[in-house]
């Protein structure tokens, strides 16, 4: 059952909320890779470059125990996509096609080279079409964090986000109007984000950051999604760059083994639920520093 929040008094939800601001110190600015978008950016610490990319509707906040944990070694981006975060808010390019383009314009504006590029969820289909656009020379090294490059399937044995039926259900619930996301991101984030209960002021931070992204774009960037197909481009990957895959511990067997199948150089880490490297993020941050010094 969705765990509402209205036992929390407001100022106590705006004083715990002011905690979770970036704590880490960073550079901040946009760039514009469209006419009239522009992407906002946050980064930190130096060396090697690992740009983080969010997943459906949030934001680089996310990110915030990567720059604490890994600022000091690396040099650490991430973005808000477009019609993500502080990002310009469109009416069009709200599919992840255009998210890849915003994502390879973006890294050709800023110069990075030899990126480590780190997808969570729905952000790994924005590092998948960048691969599709530009090839994978330009990356040291790919990270998908918990998503099948095709999240949809019925074929036995796949690795999918879950039954058709479910999916289309979830579909027509949030994307109704605000309060039906809300409501679905407060259950999503309650049931398969975390292992552990949420405190009301963690909630409140998880589900203000998905509603920075409109009803409408965020049904319109779901239904992209989850029609998409990224097997060749994680294939392809596989065959010549390092990779690794990311999976919550709900459904370890059955994309350990899809991995297996059809990445089979791909390295594997099983940790904790959807967003682990924020509620796992020492073990998180240790294995993916491991991971990349590996890649050298």
């Amino acid at each position: 059952m969705i765990k509402h929040l209205l036992s929390a008094a407001g100022a106590a939800v705006i004083a715990a909320l002011v905690s979770f601001a970036p704590a880490t110190a960073a550079e901040r600015g946009f760039v514009e890779v469209s006419p009239g978008v522009d992407v906002f950016y946050r980064e930190a610490g130096s060396g090697q470059t690992i740009l983080f990319v969010p997943g459906w509707t949030f934001a680089s906040d996310i990110f915030e125990k990567q720059f604490e944990g890994l600022s000091g070694d690396f040099r650490v981006v991430s973005i808000d996509p477009r019609s993500q975060g502080r990002s310009t808010v469109t009416s069009s390019g709200n599919d992840y096609l255009t998210h890849a383009e915003d994502l390879a314009a973006f890294i050709d504006k800023m110069g990075l080279k030899d990126i480590v590029l780190v997808g969570w969820s729905f952000g790994c289909l924005e590092t998948y079409g960048y691969v599709k656009l530009k090839g994978a020379d330009n990356l040291k090294a790919h990270v998908c964090i918990d998503l099948s490059p095709k999240p949809l399937s019925v074929t036995d044995g796949d690795w999918v986000e879950g039954p058709l039926d479910e999916i289309a259900d979830a579909y027509r619930t949030f994307t109704r109007d605000a309060k039906g996301q809300r409501e679905f991101i407060t259950w999503y984030a309650d049931n398969v984000m975390v292992e552990r209960d949420l405190k009301p002021e963690e909630m409140a931070w998880i589900v203000d950051q998905s509603l920075t992204t409109p009803h409408w774009a965020a049904a319109a960037l779901f239904a992209s999604g989850m029609f998409s197909n990224n097997l060749p481009e994680a294939q392809a990957l596989d065959a010549k760059t390092p990779t690794l895959n990311v999976v919550a511990k709900h459904w370890s067997e059955t994309a350990s083994a899809f991995v297996k199948k059809q990445m089979p150089k791909s390295e594997i880490l099983v940790l904790g639920g959807h967003m682990m490297f924020w509620e796992h993020s020492d073990a998180f941050n240790a294995a993916l520093k491991k991971f990349i010094q590996s890649a050298n």
